[in-house]
């Protein structure tokens, strides 16, 4: 290793050797390690020692280089140094993320706040929540709701359900933009419009349980100026949810630059446009959720990339097969399942569609309740699951 790079800039991996290398095998080392940038990666050797100097790696490219040394080599001491090496700096749960390499110095050197939370419990964190009268009781989902499709009107239908019985509530309701939905169509007033959202969400904060989350698939109709997103969040809050996060889901549909632009070069009324949609996210009563570690199903990686909260994902590119104007993807699903729920939780969407929400609830081993007015599409959210339709 370089002499001029400091040991603080890496993660030091030692491992003792049972044997020396042969002259073999430390050459074969060195050509592994030839075209790595010593500022990332780097080793010492010696009889008795194998040092790893590791600042970032691309793991997989590395597992790929070792993988093909070990089919190459018939050493046993060479290839066992290798599997410990990999085994090292996979123990290693604390990195970033950066160009598809792990970073492990250096990418948490944020600006650190002293005393946080002291600080949070002076300003009274989500303050607008805590005069809240959830009971913190939960209880089990019927079995005769659970893994089912139902179709109505979910205000009648989650009535029967009793409070605190939902783990998760994932839905994309109409945007009220017009669309040839196959029920009711999806243009009505707005205060309409909102009287029937909000009717359904009533429900669905009562029938959520304490500590779980609710999460809003939204797109605010920009012609008409009406931010549904705001609107939705006001009125969780209202409900004395606690606003959570919100992500921007970045479709990268760069078509709709092609079309009105308002006040033509002119600041009399410029339209704007917007290649992302929203997912407003809330939780009731606690911001933390329980559940058992083994029903955890994030990766590391996953964890790491998904909280950053800007997902590019792109657009669903089946609805033509399911003749749905308006699905979003299963990515866009298996992310926010993961992240904010447990394997065996109970999912709900109650604008469930042709099932997206839950096909993925089913393959992420999550229970599901999904509820839609439309007989078409529960039958093609039945057919998708492959179960049959109550």
């Amino acid at each position: 290793m370089n002499e001029k790079l400091s040991t603080e800039d890496y993660k030091i991996i030692s491992i003792e050797l049972e044997e020396p290398l042969s002259e073999l095998d430390a050459s074969t080392l060195k050509s592994l390690f030839a075209d790595c940038d010593e500022r990332e990666l780097a080793y010492e050797l010696d009889e008795s020692e194998f040092v790893l100097f590791l600042n970032a790696i691309d793991l997989e490219v590395f597992k790929e280089k070792i993988a093909i040394v070990a089919a190459q080599s018939n050493s046993q001491a060479l290839n066992a140094l290798l599997g410990r090496t990999l085994d090292e700096i996979d123990r290693i749960r604390s990195y970033g993320l950066k160009n598809g390499k792990r970073v492990y110095v250096g990418y948490d050197r944020e600006r650190k706040v002293l005393a946080r939370k002291e600080k949070e419990t002076r300003r009274q964190q989500h303050y607008y929540a805590n005069e809240n009268d959830f009971s913190e009781t939960n209880n089990p989902l019927p079995a005769e709701f659970e893994n089912q499709i139902i179709c109505g009107d979910s205000v009648d239908i989650l009535k029967r359900l009793p409070d605190n019985c939902v783990d998760l509530v994932f839905t994309s309701p109409p945007y009220n933009f017009g669309l040839d939905y196959e029920a009711n169509g999806d243009a009505h007033y707005w205060e309409h419009y909102f009287d029937k959202l909000f009717a359904i969400f009533d429900e669905c904060a009562r029938v959520l349980k304490f500590g779980g989350r609710i999460v809003v698939n939204i797109q605010p109709l920009f012609s008409d100026y009406i931010p549904s997103h705001h609107i939705i969040s006001n009125f969780f809050i209202s409900k004395r949810f606690i606003w959570k996060g919100e992500i921007l889901w970045e479709k990268n549909n760069y078509n709709c630059k092609y079309t009105a632009w308002g006040s033509w070069k002119s600041p009399s009324n410029p339209y704007l446009k917007y290649t992302w949609e929203f997912l407003e996210i809330f939780a009731k009563g606690t911001l933390k959720k329980d559940g058992a570690k083994e029903n955890i199903d994030l990766t590391a990686d996953e964890f790491k990339k998904w909280v950053v909260a800007k997902w590019s994902i792109a657009p669903e590119r089946q609805m033509k097969d399911f003749d749905h104007p308006a699905m979003f993807p299963e990515e866009l699903a298996k992310r926010v399942l993961k992240l904010f729920s447990f394997q065996n939780d109970v999912v709900l969407d109650p604008f469930n569609g042709v099932g997206t929400t839950t096909y993925v609830a089913k393959m992420t081993n999550r229970r599901y309740l999904g509820i839609d007015i439309s007989r078409e599409y529960c039958e093609k959210a039945t057919h998708r699951l492959g179960n049959t339709l109550f």
